[in-house]
């Protein structure tokens, strides 16, 4: 069985979402998704302590093989794409203390991947994560779609990784 954790990270909400199909085969299951919160009162360090904990939680409890995170969308301002940039780096960080083979994918790629359109809009992605996974309900929040998205993409590119 080929286990991934997909991530959407975010400082005040980290999506994840594990995503599992047999070896060979493309017939993917979400197993689990949710999302991690932080305190905005919180100090920045604890907060980026609270995504590393939980992710390594994560994956303790569901012991992936892989791992997939949405990069960093570059049409962000500078302070913005900062903080999104120090939560994706919390979450690698625990990511690579596990020794997962990590990949990386663009907003752009990801939305190409599920809905066929780099430029497609959330409510199209949603839809499409539904579809893929057979869920009678759309993932709330909006986070742990965006997690089943970049877990689903991985799927879609992982031989890539090989090479």
């Amino acid at each position: 069985m080929e286990t991934i954790l997909g991530i959407d990270p975010g400082l005040h909400h980290t999506g994840w979402a594990i995503v599992s199909t047999p070896i060979g085969k493309n017939n993917p299951q979400a197993l689990a998704y949710g999302v991690i919160k932080t305190r905005a009162e919180d100090a920045l360090n604890v907060r980026l302590a609270t995504i590393y904990d939980d992710v390594c939680a994560v994956i303790e409890r569901y012991q992936p093989t892989s791992c997939a995170i949405e990069g960093v969308f570059f049409g962000l301002n500078a302070k913005t794409a900062l903080t999104l940039g120090q939560a994706r780096g919390a979450a690698i960080l625990a990511t690579s203390k596990r020794g997962l083979v990590l990949g990386e994918y663009p907003p752009a790629t990801i939305k190409l991947s599920i809905v066929g359109s780099g430029q497609a809009e959330k409510e199209q992605v949603t839809y499409m994560v539904r579809q893929l996974l057979g869920l009678d309900h759309d993932p709330k929040p909006d986070h742990c779609a965006d997690a089943l998205a970049v877990a689903l993409t991985h799927l879609a590119h992982r031989n890539s990784l090989a090479d």
